[in-house]
């Protein structure tokens, strides 16, 4: 993690340092309404990736890589405006059979901004039936990792 990451002090889940670049801004040099999403699966496939869930040659390296997502909604508070890092605050409030959601903020670098918050909830599928599927039991103790409190359900 970066001295970004460092210096922010979280009670539970992540923070993902995450550059924003000039192609992420709109018109007016403000990041992009529609960039947010993007900026956060980069931050999720990120922590996810080094724990041993990504892709390699368009090939996902567990079953787990196989979801999708049913819900994302986001507040907007405060502009990023302009290039650089900004820090990704993500957790799961729950984790279920076959689904999680996650909670996360956009942060200044000082951790003192929130530019936005959220939620996001994924399904896992099986990849012949498109129905959900349980997530396994590699998931789960990374799913741990993140998750606000100790208690999973669905």
């Amino acid at each position: 993690m970066s001295m970004l990451a460092d210096a922010l002090d979280v009670e539970h889940g992540h923070v993902q340092p995450i550059p924003v670049h000039f192609d992420d801004l709109d018109a007016m040099r403000m990041v992009h309404n529609a960039r947010y999403a993007v900026l956060l699966e980069r931050a999720l496939s990120l922590y996810w990736s080094e724990r041993g869930h990504s892709f390699e040659q368009g090939r996902p390296t567990s079953p787990d890589m196989f979801h999708a997502v049913l819900e994302f909604t986001i507040r907007y508070r405060a502009p990023i405006r302009g290039t650089g890092d900004v820090l990704v605050h993500f957790w799961l409030e729950r984790f279920g059979e076959t689904s999680g959601v996650y909670r996360f903020r956009f942060l200044s670098p000082d951790g003192a901004t929130v530019h936005a918050e959220g939620e996001r909830v994924v399904v896992r599928l099986d990849p012949a039936t498109l129905r959900p599927a349980p997530w396994t039991d590699a998931a789960r103790a990374v799913a741990d990792t993140l998750l606000k409190t100790a208690v999973t359900g669905e």
